[in-house]
């Protein structure tokens, strides 16, 4: 392989980006809004993502919660002032509107980089055009497989657009939102955390920061699995846990049901890195990757 012959190649294609290496798909940014139902409709989301041997590791649109999309991040509450602006969690009154990908190639890696706008019916001016509610950048960085892995780096960065502007999660106690994986929940699933097993509880669990998901997936018939590792700066680092055994997705919560200001200047940036593997996540060594991740700066 030459450095004139990217190892990781990013494609448009309908709807959206296939991100392959060698010929072998690694996954899809959905660009363009996919509609589901009358109810259901969502852009700016990864799915699918597969694993090292072409196994799905994600869900679009489940049955159980139709509102779930893949690999994403949303929340509940989003509000200017005291006006509530939708619900992007639940894509309720609420839009991404894809502005600008950029795709920056390298011999051992690829980004894809959004320039995304939040909108909502219930913001919009006198002639009912929606006014941009944020400004998110979104990098997403494939890194060729290795090892036997595969990883997978988030950057998000949001900027309010109006003033007063604040996100928050699931008014409750479970007070989910943020980044998320909506992977298939197989009988043999395993939670592991950097203590060891984890067993999911209904509110969110303190589990350290990262959590490895593996099991039996799609039709290969072998373990594989994905791990969700947490960039030290992202905010209350290490964040807790969701986690779910049947029906739901998995996810870092952030920043829980009391809502944060969101920044006209300077963003809030949330990092993630997805591990992707052969085997059980016990195999591996993920506090050195961890490490690894964490040393690579702010």
């Amino acid at each position: 392989m030459t450095s004139s012959t990217p190892a990781v190649s990013i494609v448009p294609t309908v709807g959206g980006f296939v991100v392959a290496e060698d010929g072998q798909d690694v996954l899809f940014y959905q660009r363009e809004t996919k509609r589901f139902d009358k109810t259901y409709s969502r852009s700016h989301y990864i799915h699918p993502l597969y694993g090292l041997d072409g196994e799905v590791l994600t869900e679009e649109f489940p049955s159980d919660h139709p509102h779930h999309c893949g690999i994403y991040w949303a929340w509940h509450q989003v509000w200017i002032g005291e006006k509530r602006i939708g619900d992007a969690w639940s894509l309720r009154d609420f839009a991404w509107d894809v502005q600008d990908v950029k795709v920056i190639a390298a011999d051992t890696h690829a980004t894809l980089e959004a320039v995304v706008l939040w909108t909502s019916p219930l913001w919009a001016d006198d002639q009912s055009v929606r006014k941009p509610l944020v400004r998110e950048t979104a990098a997403i960085t494939v890194h060729r497989a290795s090892r036997d892995m595969r990883k997978i780096d988030f950057d998000i960065r949001l900027v309010a657009l109006e003033d007063d502007m604040r996100i928050g999660g699931a008014e409750n106690a479970k007070g989910y939102g943020g980044f998320c994986a909506r992977v298939p929940l197989p009988d043999d699933l395993q939670f592991i955390g950097s203590g060891g097993d984890v067993e999911p509880t209904t509110e969110p669990v303190e589990a350290g920061p990262w959590m490895d998901f593996s099991g039996t997936f799609g039709e290969v018939g072998r373990v594989s699995g994905v791990a969700i590792l947490c960039h030290p700066t992202v905010p209350d680092f290490p964040q807790p846990w969701i986690l779910r055994r049947k029906t739901s997705m998995q996810n870092p919560v952030y920043p829980g049901p009391r809502p944060v200001a969101l920044p006209r200047k300077d963003p809030l940036v949330l990092r993630y890195r997805l591990v992707l593997h052969r085997g059980a996540g016990r195999e591996l060594d993920l506090d050195h990757l961890q490490a690894e991740y964490s040393a690579e700066g702010a």
